[in-house]
């Protein structure tokens, strides 16, 4: 048989038996989007009123944050610069579905403290810079 033939003859076996095989494959689900939005707990918008203890919690949700960054997790984070009582924060990430969002935007250090309030929204980024 001509090797040209025999190419396609190959190409055409692999594309009937091909669908079967991945088929009976399964494939691991693609992680989803989400952001949480963080805002400063209304008891915290005077900066006076911070404690140690507000800060390392402010501290251990960066350090949690970079992280989770570092780990492939979250896509970006940050926040606005404005004055307490206006700003809010954003943490883009992935999670195998929404309990498991949820579960991370809950355990962050400034929600479990009271620091920080958070909503959680599916998301999808639609375009990013290289």
């Amino acid at each position: 048989m001509h090797p040209l033939r025999q190419l396609l003859a190959a190409t055409l076996a692999a594309s009937l038996i091909a669908p079967a095989a991945l088929a009976e494959t399964p494939v691991a689900a693609r992680p989803q989007q989400f952001l949480y939005m963080l805002r400063v707990a209304p008891h915290l918008h005077d900066e006076a009123k911070w404690s140690d203890k507000d800060k390392a919690a402010t501290s251990r949700h960066f350090e949690r944050l970079k992280k989770a960054t570092a780990d492939g997790k979250v896509i970006l984070a940050g926040r606005t610069t404005e004055q307490l009582d206006k700003t809010f924060g954003l943490v883009v990430f992935e999670a195998e579905n929404e309990k498991a969002a949820r579960a991370f935007m809950d355990s962050d250090p400034a929600v479990l403290a009271g620091v920080m309030t958070a909503t959680l929204h599916p998301y999808s980024v639609a375009l990013q810079r290289k």
